[in-house]
């Protein structure tokens, strides 16, 4: 999958809720995962931290949208 492919599924699914969260919220979720991630990459199986970084690609493709980036 292409990156623009990631932002438009994103936006498909989750678009509108991502705009009424706002960009704030949304920066927070993401610093969230990248902790996960961080930890996953420690700790982790090598299936969480896929899982991890598919959850860090989300939101960085969720920003993106939202700050109407390609």
């Amino acid at each position: 999958m292409e990156l623009q492919q990631l932002q438009d599924l994103m936006e498909t699914l989750y678009g509108e809720a991502d705009r009424d969260r706002g960009l704030a919220p949304t920066v927070a979720w993401l610093c969230e995962e990248v902790g996960e991630l961080a930890q996953a990459v420690r700790k982790g199986t090598p299936e969480q931290q896929l899982h991890e970084l598919g959850d860090v690609l989300a939101w960085v493709a969720s920003l993106a949208n939202q700050l109407d980036l390609s």
